[in-house]
């Protein structure tokens, strides 16, 4: 590799860091700022942009943002809180199963937000350590994206090979999640037994009945008042099971692209119909539902959603620019690596996924790369899963929000940073998962 490579890739990785540390719109914007330098500093022609998968989240978004105005994340929450109020000896279980299917539901694992407190509650009321369930329900809310027909990562990854054609064209999104949902279940429900048996349990912490002998903390945390659930209406309901109709529907065109109209001798691109299903159902939604128009550009998914268009438009365009560039010297570099352990690209997404916080702007940034150089789809979709780095630096939103939510104390960053509670939840279901996605790579791709 040339000395002009590494000094431009520096370039980029400190663009992608820089945009971490910023937030929000950040990755986006410190793309283009990488963008001009590269172009305008050093002359790289600019590469293509990922207009596709911009297009694909946003008609995503609108359709689930839409569902989340008129009610039916509330409704899902709703749902979700009756089961876990039921089966308390099970939390350590049922919490993350619980956030898992919201992911898988939503595209996003920030609903995660709704149902943590529930957690917390539910888990101390009962004797529970609520670091088990929480740590848990945040990882599986994190992993679960790679599950997800509608996650912004798994519809790069879909469009991605569907460009590339050759070996990658008969891999649809069907394939991707045939191995990434069992994958992320199995993976998850084993670490779940480890997690379940994680640190000492309530009545034995000596940190939690110290705060039992305060009073204030008694008084303001141990009240068990129930409080009356305000009623949903039926729109809540119909939003709710019109945007799951479209994710099956989305899935089934990925999975039989028998299904999908043919054009000069060849099925309809996924991404066009991605597209088209999920502004279908948005404006079904609206129509039937009525959801405020103002209620579905303020709430959290289309924040969400949004920030994420911004930052594949930024970072994919740097990266595929870089790429571009230099496609020749990286694929003689690293062609040994690809025949000699091609799973080894597990740890690449692992450690970008970590410093950029974002499972589509880690797809965006290194799948192209893997493509080019050849590492079979099979491989890339059984290590899909390690784009969920987030929990090893403990700034993750839902992180901190879990850790405020446990009024116990016992979900915590320890005192040297990293030795928290979600690094080894994290890591036992890393391994499973990754393990089993490769397992299943091999038997069903």
């Amino acid at each position: 590799m040339s000395l002009m490579f590494y000094i431009q890739f520096a370039l980029v990785l400190l663009c992608i860091l820089l945009g971490a540390r910023i937030g929000g719109i950040g990755l986006g914007v410190m793309g283009g700022v990488g963008l001009a330098i590269l172009c305008f500093g050093f002359g790289l022609e600019p590469g293509g942009l990922p207009i596709d998968v911009m297009l694909m989240i946003m008609a995503v978004v609108s359709a689930a943002a839409a569902m989340q105005a008129a009610g039916g994340l509330d409704y899902m929450i709703r749902i979700a809180t009756k089961m876990l109020r039921k089966n308390p000896k099970y939390i350590t279980f049922m919490a993350p199963a619980v956030t898992w299917i919201f992911t898988v539901m939503a595209g996003t694992g920030h609903v995660a937000y709704s149902v943590l407190p529930v957690i917390a509650e539910v888990a101390r009321h009962n004797g529970i350590r609520p670091e088990r369930p929480l740590s848990m329900a945040v990882i599986a809310s994190q992993f679960a994206i790679v599950a997800s027909p509608i996650a912004a990562a798994v519809v790069t990854v879909a469009a991605f090979f569907e460009k590339a054609g050759g070996a990658y064209a008969g891999y649809t999104l069907g394939s991707i999640l045939m191995v990434t949902i069992p994958a992320t279940l199995l993976g998850l429900f084993c670490a779940c037994f480890f997690v379940n048996k994680m640190g000492k349990e309530l009545k034995d912490d000596p940190n939690y009945q110290k705060l039992l002998q305060d009073p204030h903390y008694v008084e303001e945390y141990l009240d068990t008042n129930d409080v009356e659930e305000e009623k949903l209406g039926k729109s809540a309901k119909i939003s709710f099971w019109l945007f799951i109709f479209g994710a099956i529907l989305v899935v089934l065109m990925g999975a039989l692209p028998v299904l999908r109209p043919e054009f000069n001798g060849k099925p309809m691109g996924m991404a066009h119909a991605i597209e088209i299903i999920m502004l279908s159902v948005g404006a079904i939604i609206i129509f039937v539902c009525k959801p405020n128009s103002n209620a579905i550009t303020e709430g959290s998914v289309f924040h969400a959603g949004m920030r994420a268009v911004i930052a594949i438009f930024g970072i994919a365009w740097l990266g595929d620019t870089l790429m571009n560039a230099h496609i020749n010297e990286v694929k003689m570099s690293v062609s040994s690596l690809v025949h000699v352990a091609p799973w080894a690209f597990a740890f690449a997404l692992f450690a970008l996924s970590v410093l950029v916080n974002s499972q589509g702007a880690t797809v965006a940034t290194l799948f192209p790369i893997a493509i080019a150089i050849g590492i079979p789809a099979p491989i890339l979709i059984g290590v899909f899963v390690a784009v969920n780095g987030y929990f090893f630096i403990p700034n993750y939103g839902p992180i901190i929000a879990s850790i405020d939510f446990d009024t116990t104390g016992t979900t915590r960053i320890g005192k040297y940073v990293f030795n928290h509670s979600f690094m080894l939840p994290g890591l036992l279901s890393m391994a499973f998962s990754v393990g089993f996605g490769l397992l299943f790579a091999h038997l069903f791709l």
